[in-house]
């Protein structure tokens, strides 16, 4: 009875919202709706296959070009129009989940909602027969089923399959969300993303972006003569980045192991091999915290380009940027909330000295000691560390006064060698790197480095970054000897870059979280 009152209401105010009990009992009266379909020998948990034959989308489009072209023939002759409608029926076979349900008595109206659009179909007792029928009117929303029937258009104006047989495929437990008000709760619909997916189409179509962006860098980086490649996620030394690994134990041989945290350092080995162009896409995991921009497993995108440097690093990501946007997006000027963000023009270029300077006012092209980079920090009401070095307090400075201003496209370069490991100083100025990284929309969105190819000052660096874990930095990188022994079989100079592909997907998708975007993002879990 319970399911019965929600189909014939048609209106967001006559519809309650379901409460835990509410749900136990509409279950419950589910469970008998299939034990009673076991009884008689329809159980639809035993149907295999069901052979649809169009999308839901495509009847629309195929209906649409039908009339267009009929309605050009019949030269304004209803009558001719309507029997040519007639004798080109469109027969389909459909397959969706029911979303909304009309009781009208002998004829129904209800909602089929598949991969690409929902269709209304009519069903009626005269058509499918009166035991089929009644049968039907047991069923619920939520069900999946199949149809077969044939278009029509009703004197609404609204596209339409006229069933002529349908069959149960697939029997719903639990009834939907609420279906005007739908998921209000964001943590629900983030840990019931089946669900959401289901009641929320837009959803939907994000994520069918984002698998449209992913596609149009491979075959942007294909093009450019890259090849993708994969290399370990359980690592012994989780390197290439500053970040707390996740640990576990391998007992197979008795070792801790590391997830990686980025995917430079195995990538570069391969750069050392002879594949001059190589790039990955996939998971790194950090042990950090959950905020709208950070997920502690996240995908993300490296590559590496032998006889390159971080300005060649720039032009491919200015351009792999607009590619994507025009292909995606069909333009390269977009919308970010209220923002048009411009990636038609040329990015903008500011060292982040200069940056800070148009920021803050504070030239660290006159600070020559940490002593007066503290100095600076205090009068700034900068909060540093005592291991931290004048390049860790540019970059505060940084992240305190300029980050949250470079909306449009901005390259941000020459880092601090103090906050630069793995990347190779600047001839003139060794104080500072061949490293930038690219801000949209407030955001950091790629790091590039010109990469350090040489084997002493990288264990050089290393080292540093040892004593750096020693003083209490769990972010600091490792030695990596294996590491060290390809750089001395001799790496040639290269390019190389990370993107995090998240934040890529968040800008051509207009979406404000991370988690927005990701299918099944990290929870803490309901039992703690």
């Amino acid at each position: 009875m319970a399911e019965e009152q929600l189909k014939a209401n048609s209106s967001p105010a006559e519809e309650a919202e379901q409460t835990e009990e509410d749900i136990h009992i509409l279950k419950k009266v589910r469970m008998e709706k299939l034990d009673d379909l076991k009884a008689r020998g329809k159980n639809p948990f035993e149907i295999t296959k069901f052979d649809w034959n169009i999308k839901n989308a495509d009847i629309r489009k195929q209906y649409a070009e039908l009339e267009e072209r009929l309605t050009a023939e019949a030269a304004g002759d209803e009558e001719a129009l309507k029997a040519a409608l007639e004798n080109n029926r469109i027969n389909v076979k459909i397959a969706g989940r029911i979303m909304t349900w009309r009781n009208m008595g002998k004829a129904n109206f209800i909602d089929v909602r598949d991969s690409t659009d929902r269709m209304q179909v009519y069903v009626r007792m005269n058509d499918i027969g009166e035991e089929a029928f009644k049968e039907f009117k047991t069923w619920d929303m939520g069900d999946i089923v199949g149809v077969e029937g044939f278009v029509f258009k009703t004197r609404t104006g609204e596209v339409t399959v006229h069933a002529q047989k349908i069959t149960l495929l697939t029997k719903s437990l639990l009834p939907l969300p609420e279906k005007w008000h739908g998921l209000k709760d964001q943590d629900a619909r983030y840990r019931q993303r089946y669900v959401d997916l289901i009641v929320n189409p837009e959803v939907a179509d994000t994520f069918r972006k984002r698998s449209k962006i992913i596609a149009s860098i491979r075959r942007y980086l294909d093009a450019q003569g890259f090849i993708e490649v994969e290399t370990p996620m359980l690592v012994a030394n989780a390197g290439g980045a500053s970040a707390r690994p996740f640990e576990t134990h391998y007992n197979a041989l008795n070792e801790d192991v590391r997830l990686r945290i980025s995917l430079e350092l195995y990538l570069k080995r391969l750069i050392v091999g002879g594949l001059d162009r190589v790039y990955e896409i996939g998971r790194v995991f950090r042990n950090e915290g959950v905020d709208t921009k950070h997920n502690p497993e996240f995908t993300l995108m490296e590559l590496y380009q032998a006889y390159t440097d971080y300005h060649g690093m720039m032009d491919l990501a200015e351009n792999l940027y607009r590619h994507c946007a025009e292909e995606v997006c069909g333009s390269a000027k977009i919308m970010y909330g209220d923002v048009e963000i411009d990636l038609s023009k040329p990015f903008e270029r500011l060292t982040m000295v200069d940056a800070v300077k148009k920021y803050s006012g504070v030239d660290f092209n006159e600070i020559h000691s940490v002593e007066e980079a503290r100095a600076a920090a205090d009068a700034h009401h900068i909060e540093y560390e005592k291991r931290h070095k004048k390049g860790d307090i540019l970059n505060l400075f940084f992240d305190e006064f300029v980050e949250e201003h470079l909306i449009q496209p901005t390259f941000i370069m020459d880092h601090p060698t103090d906050i630069s490991p793995l990347t190779k100083m600047k001839p003139e100025n060794p104080e500072y790197t061949e490293r930038f990284e690219l801000f949209i929309t407030g955001r950091e969105m790629a790091n590039a480095y010109s990469e350090l190819n040489d084997p002493i000052d990288q264990r050089r660096r290393f080292e540093a970054q040892e004593e750096m874990k020693r003083l209490g930095d769990e972010e600091a990188n490792s030695i990596d000897e294996d590491f060290l022994r390809a750089l001395e079989i001799g790496m040639p100079p290269t390019g190389g870059i990370g993107f995090g592909i998240d934040r890529l997907v968040m800008l051509l998708t207009n979406s404000s979280a991370i988690r927005d975007v990701l299918l099944f993002p990290t929870m803490k879990s309901l039992d703690k």
